[in-house]
């Protein structure tokens, strides 16, 4: 894979963006008058982010959830995830989603990746609970790599008030992970929305994020044809035609509802 495209997609002045997403997050909690913001915190390097940002100016208005389901979230993330509320001195509340999840199964026909799935739309419904009940913003942790190609749950995981890192590509979200101090072990952790057993978002997706974010970049900074992006990157045929694909079908995912 050619370097030079993804130096250049590296190559940011992080201080001025982490202080432009800092201030806007501020400026949405006094237009919209609330109280603060929630967000869902995995363990995993975006929420890890979200965390950290918001630490670091709006501390007292933040609250993280944090929301395994014991059956399949490994116990690891979720260790981080505590370890990243004590270190902020982040309010928070730890619920187990799985007595919910198996509740719905029971009543439910099962069908693996709608089940899965579920486990991203349950969490979004504790997250909006706590919003209505508090006053609270939601913050959803997307980043651009995931949302330009739709790797997230619609109405579950993708569905927030707010996408403060959705400007950024997953690789960019590593360097502003090294900015806010989060610990090297959560930045080269694998990422994983967790809604199955030993579920991984590069081996799901057939590429890895250094690939994605390369072939986005063409598509969407560069506008260059397919035929380039290939020539450019050197990364194979058909990982650009996975990713563009996935660029071009998960259209309906970005947007709520399409008014006929």
């Amino acid at each position: 894979m050619e370097q030079k495209i993804l130096d250049e997609i590296k190559n940011q002045d992080y201080s001025i963006i982490l202080k432009r997403i800092q201030d806007s997050i501020k400026h949405e909690i006094s237009t919209n008058n609330t109280n603060g913001v929630i967000f869902g915190l995995s363990g995993g390097i975006d929420s890890a982010v979200i965390a950290y940002l918001c630490a670091d100016v709006i501390k007292d208005k933040t609250t993280a959830i944090i929301m395994p389901d014991s059956k399949i979230s490994p116990e690891s993330e979720t260790d981080d995830a505590l370890k990243i509320v004590d270190e902020l001195k982040l309010n928070y509340k730890l619920i187990d989603i799985n007595q919910i999840h198996k509740e719905y199964y029971k009543i439910l026909e099962p069908q693996d990746l709608a089940l899965g799935n579920l486990r991203a739309r349950i969490r979004t419904n504790i997250l909006y609970y706590y919003s209505n009940s508090k006053n609270f913003l939601v913050l959803g942790s997307s980043d651009k790599s995931e949302y330009l190609i739709g790797y997230f749950t619609k109405f579950g995981d993708g569905a927030s008030d707010i996408l403060p890192i959705a400007t950024l590509y997953k690789t960019q979200v590593r360097e502003i992970a090294k900015l806010l101090g989060i610990p090297e072990k959560i930045i080269q952790k694998k990422s994983s929305p967790n809604l199955w057993l030993n579920h991984e978002a590069e081996s799901e997706i057939g590429a890895t994020y250094e690939e994605i974010d390369s072939i986005l970049y063409c598509i969407i900074e560069k506008k260059i044809s397919k035929e380039q992006i290939i020539n450019q990157t050197h990364i194979e045929s058909s990982t650009v035609e996975k990713i563009y694909q996935l660029y071009k079908n998960s259209e309906h995912k970005r947007v709520t509802a399409k008014i006929l």
